[in-house]
């Protein structure tokens, strides 16, 4: 682990996050910006990411660290601030402070940024597709967290022969005929396991992006 201060003090980075859902997270921001326990979970969820997706964009070390400093103290400030928007998700809500905050953050630093090698460069976060790509890969990361919570809720409420089927079908790729021989099923009745089962997904995860937040 190391440390990473913040504009609300000072947390350890750790190298492996836990797995506590982010939707239920970001709704005890959302709820208490000042909640200091939550904003050191989110350090620690997401330092480590920032960090690492700014040092596969080729940023130093050194320069990375900074990135990930400031980005997380912007979130910090703006968090204080921020209206929420109940119409947007989550998702939407995480991606719109995250670009306030590298926008920020490439006005305040478009002198010092220099790319790798040393030399005088414009700076990696003042490349519009740079700070994009680092909204992105946040977004996605959620997007991956909700859908797994999502999975692990949908799971336990069907039978495990209708999640077999949707598992086969939607992710191993097989056909419909080829798991309906290994499942001793009608072909028809492992489509309508595999269509009941993505509903239930879509399901879960609108509920995980709105009302998860309230009742986080």
């Amino acid at each position: 682990m190391s440390s990473l201060s913040s504009a609300g003090g000072t947390y350890l980075m750790s190298d492996a996050p836990d797995s506590r859902t982010s939707a239920t997270l970001l709704g005890r921001l959302r709820r208490d910006p000042t909640d200091q326990t939550a904003w050191s979970e989110f350090v620690d969820r997401y330092g480590p990411k920032i960090y690492d997706w700014c040092r596969r964009r080729t940023l130093q070390d050194a320069d990375a660290r900074d990135v990930t400093q400031t980005v997380l103290a912007s979130l910090f400030i703006k968090m204080k601030t921020f209206t929420y928007d109940p119409s947007l998700s989550f998702r939407g809500w995480l991606r719109t402070l995250t670009h306030h905050a590298l926008s920020d953050l490439a006005s305040r630093r478009r002198p010092t940024l220099v790319e790798v090698g040393g030399g005088p460069g414009s700076g990696w976060l003042e490349s519009l597709e740079a700070r994009d790509d680092l909204i992105e890969q946040f977004d996605e990361q959620f997007d991956r967290e909700l859908l797994e919570m999502a999975t692990v809720r949908v799971r336990l409420r069907v039978e495990a022969h209708t999640w077999e089927a949707f598992r086969l079908t939607a992710i191993e790729r097989m056909t419909g005929a080829a798991v309906a021989e290994r499942l001793g099923m009608n072909v028809s009745t492992v489509f309508k396991a595999k269509s009941k089962v993505q509903r239930m997904l879509r399901e879960e995860i609108g509920r995980l992006e709105g009302s998860d937040h309230e009742g986080g």
